[in-house]
């Protein structure tokens, strides 16, 4: 336990505090003298309008990857679910995407979907569609979407393949002798029984998401004319290339406020807690003890009767 709490405390505790103090300073770097500013930079950010354009980039980003990510991750879990001959070479491969560096994926994908030289683009010349630029101002954020969504969905996949596997096949047999389709039993079987996975794997895609820095920084950084520039890559630019580590700070301070916030409001409104669920399924035992000790009494009077 102690490892843990020391590894906790050097890697989240001690950063989180220097980031909330560099934010009430105006520093030009980690090593200078700080002038303090009080809320100064926080007054700044609310007027900021790149914050704000950048926030809501950074929202697009984050939901429309999350949302195909969990679409597109289900429906291969499901497949790969059933028994087909070479279902294990498949699952195999689809964890690749998820495995490859990062950097790895960025680069070969630039290279198939260059203008001029790409395997897409040329494939489409061949057939007189002409060529596309997927990183132009119209589709740089879509296209940061769809290669994100093809480098994590095999997390997505994974989880819940595991999760579909604890389910007794049992119940999908009594479905079906009750008439229930497929459909239906994907609805009321599956989705009930893996409802805590799922909330618990959007929940982690929209912490990875909102942070995500790597990928869109190595496909566009963060271009064409910042329309890919997301909040990590703002935080990035103001703290490094603009070195102004304290409004950088402020706006790091801000944007895990915001997350925070968000986490908060989405397992509010999913009524996720699994500490109220053990109550409640401790309350529902109680309950059925109590209405089931009546009958029990009146079953042993009446043997005794006889």
């Amino acid at each position: 336990m102690i490892p843990g709490l020391l590894i906790f405390t050097f890697v989240i505790i001690i950063p989180t505090g220097f980031a909330i103090s560099y934010s009430l300073y105006e520093a030009s770097s980690f090593v200078g003298i700080p002038t303090f500013v009080g809320l100064e930079n926080y007054l700044n950010l609310l007027q900021d309008t790149r914050f704000w354009r950048d926030l809501w980039q950074t929202l697009v980003y984050a939901l429309g990857s999350i949302f195909l990510q969990i679409i597109i991750g289900i429906v291969i879990a499901l497949i790969l679910n059933q028994q087909f001959k070479g279902r294990d070479f498949i699952r195999g491969v689809t964890v690749v995407p998820y495995i490859i560096p990062v950097i790895v994926v960025t680069m070969g994908w630039e290279w198939i979907l260059d203008t001029n030289f790409g395997i897409i683009n040329k494939t489409l010349a061949s057939v007189g569609l002409g060529n596309i630029n997927f990183l132009s101002m119209d589709l740089a954020m879509l296209t940061s979407i769809l290669l994100s969504v093809w480098t994590w969905t095999p997390f997505v996949t994974l989880v819940f393949l595991s999760g579909l596997q604890t389910i007794s096949h049992d119940l999908y047999e009594s479905a079906t002798l009750d008439g229930a389709n497929s459909w239906q039993q994907f609805w009321r079987i599956t989705i009930p029984m893996m409802k805590d996975l799922l909330i618990t794997i959007v929940l982690l895609r929209g912490l990875w998401m909102f942070n995500k820095f790597d990928l869109v920084w190595l496909l566009t950084g963060g271009g064409p004319l910042e329309k890919t520039e997301t909040l990590p890559i703002y935080i990035y630019l103001n703290t490094f290339k603009l070195n102004e580590v304290g409004y950088g700070a402020t706006v790091a301070v801000t944007s895990a406020v915001i997350m925070m916030v968000i986490m908060y409001v989405y397992l509010k409104i999913t009524n996720y807690s699994p500490k109220e669920k053990r109550m409640k399924k401790r309350e529902a035992a109680a309950k059925k003890e109590q209405v089931s000790s009546p009958s029990q009494a009146i079953s042993i009077k009446g043997d005794g009767s006889l």
